[in-house]
């Protein structure tokens, strides 16, 4: 089984940039920003980036990614396959939650079971799992529903809570983020077993962590306070950091890369990312919500999906738009993801013509007309791109409402339980780095009870692309597992399930004395940052 994993972690292109880490020098503050909040401190409550990157500051999970993307020990010390639909964790002895708390099974278990519950959008890591079993306090096991090879490589995302402090506070289920009114305990406080602890959240304005003194183990850098707050304006988080008011940046603004590049005092992070930027459709509804086409729902004819594809010119987008910060891509997973198939990475040629026909051949020769959902503080120049779809689809008939909101708004209407958008733009990185994450997240039938397609968020429903995730998802086979999908892929690709546009480039930015190390995956963990 080992032999597996180094022919999965090979498949894997970890283009991440590790700028040189002094050694821990004196404790430091790192004041940090960001275009949009994390919007909860529940790790439970969004299967969303920037909200898992921010709160593994807080709470761990059984296995954790290192600098290079590779799997190492964290809350477990060791697993082994015990049988072929058994995974074996060893705990680690010694560990307290950040209250004095210990850590053991039990806070294992009950992790599990809210992290299944129908208000938690992490239903999707445990796609396989049958049942977690306490062999004793020390030592869980998961078992599947037949052989599951990266069943370790699923839960790095998965921070482990207190079962005694989600009990005391009444927060053993998460509160359901799609409701944006609805909040518990854990929405507004944390307390996990990680190198950082919650001091102050002020939503939407500001959030400090502090240094957790009992840590199990040891920080790479040296901070010890991180104030992040949000700034959403551009330009002024831009002129923060040039004044010296931050030290770091997570989200920039292509404009302003070479400003801040050329600036003394200041410099620009690059590197590949493995997220994939997308639209998706409502393929599910008989009517759409926001729609001028009445009785039936147009994006259920393939037709309609293929010409929306060729009206957008994405070469454009790429060297406008995102000034050059993208790769195009054909497909809903990128270079760097395992089950990446360069020969499907084509794109369909960008064609307004053949659109116009393919519209009048479903019997919409004057277009339609349509809602749009994009976020605003999201994804680099995430409305920007949006813009620009309208454009080009008004050029071939097609008026789009576009409606840009901030992240918390936005994720609430387009996703789980009310999967209300007719079209929107979304952004996905398989938190396994393989493919099936992807499909089981965002192509599978949606299946609550199974925790498949939580983030299908247009109801795509195909008969032949679910057996193929059953079949991925259990098979040993390097080959047949990649044959199997391809065969996914290229059904996606040819029936315009939705319409890749492109992998943005990771852009940070940071003041000449902050050291960081970038990665693939765009998480940014505080443990490895030093502050000189």
């Amino acid at each position: 089984m080992r032999r597996i994993f180094s022919r999965l972690a090979a498949g894997l292109i970890l283009a991440g940039l590790a700028l040189p880490l002094a050694a821990p020098a004196s404790a430091a503050t790192l004041r940090w920003a960001n275009d949009g909040d994390v919007n909860s401190m529940d790790p439970y409550s969004r299967n969303e980036t920037f909200l898992l990157t921010f709160l593994q500051n807080i709470y761990e999970p059984l296995v954790r990614r290192d600098k290079d993307l590779k799997i190492e020990p964290s809350l477990a010390t060791e697993w082994t396959q015990t049988a072929p639909d058994v995974w074996r964790f060893k705990l680690r002895q010694g560990v307290k939650f950040s209250d004095g708390t210990p850590f053991t099974a039990d806070d294992v278990i009950m992790s599990y079971h809210r992290a299944r519950q129908p208000s938690s959008n992490m239903n999707s890591y445990f796609v396989t799992v049958a049942d977690l079993v306490k062999v004793d306090d020390y030592t869980v096991e998961f078992h599947t529903k037949g052989p599951d090879p990266i069943l370790p490589q699923e839960l790095t995302n998965w921070g482990i809570m207190s079962k005694a402090w989600c009990e005391k506070n009444n927060a053993t289920i998460p509160a359901d983020l799609g409701k944006v009114t609805e909040e518990n305990y854990a929405t507004r406080n944390a307390m996990g077993t990680g190198p950082f602890m919650l001091k102050e959240r002020v939503p939407d304005v500001r959030t400090v962590l502090v240094a957790n003194p009992n840590w199990w183990d040891k920080p790479v850098g040296n901070v010890t306070e991180a104030v992040f707050t949000r700034i959403a304006n551009p330009a002024t988080r831009v002129a923060a950091l040039l004044s010296g008011e931050i030290d770091f940046v997570y989200t920039v603004p292509p404009q302003d890369v070479d400003r801040i590049a050329t600036t003394p005092g200041t410099k620009i992070l690059k590197t590949p990312e493995l997220r994939t930027i997308f639209l998706g459709f409502d393929q599910s509804r008989d009517e759409l919500l926001e729609s001028s086409v009445k009785g039936k729902n147009p994006f259920k004819d393939a037709r309609v999906r293929e010409a929306f594809y060729r009206a957008i010119d994405e070469k454009t987008i790429v060297a406008k738009v995102m000034r050059g910060q993208a790769q195009e891509t054909a497909l809903m997973v990128g270079p760097g993801i395992n089950g990446f198939d360069t020969a499907l990475n084509e794109r369909v040629p960008y064609d307004p013509e053949k659109s116009k026909k393919l519209l009048a051949d479903a019997g919409y020769p004057d277009g339609f007309e349509t809602g749009m959902d994009c976020p605003n503080d999201r994804y680099v120049n995430d409305e920007a791109i949006c813009q620009a779809v309208v454009t080009m689809l008004a050029k071939v008939g097609i008026k789009v409402n576009l409606l840009a909101q901030t992240r918390l708004k936005f994720f609430g209407k387009i996703g789980s339980p009310n999967y209300a958008s007719d079209f929107y733009m979304l952004g996905w990185t398989p938190s396994t780095y393989d493919t099936h994450n992807m499909l089981a997240s965002l192509v599978a039938t949606r299946t609550p009870a199974a925790g498949l397609g939580d983030n299908n968020d247009g109801g795509i429903s195909n008969a032949q692309i679910d057996g193929d995730i059953k079949q991925i998802q259990v098979e040993t086979d390097p080959k047949k597992r990649q044959a199997l999908i391809s065969d996914a892929l290229g059904i996606i690709k040819n029936q315009f399930l939705y319409i890749p546009l492109h992998q943005q480039v990771v852009v940070w930015a940071a003041r000449s004395n902050v050291n960081v190390v970038q990665m693939a995956d765009n998480y940014f963990p505080l443990r490895f940052v030093t502050v000189k």
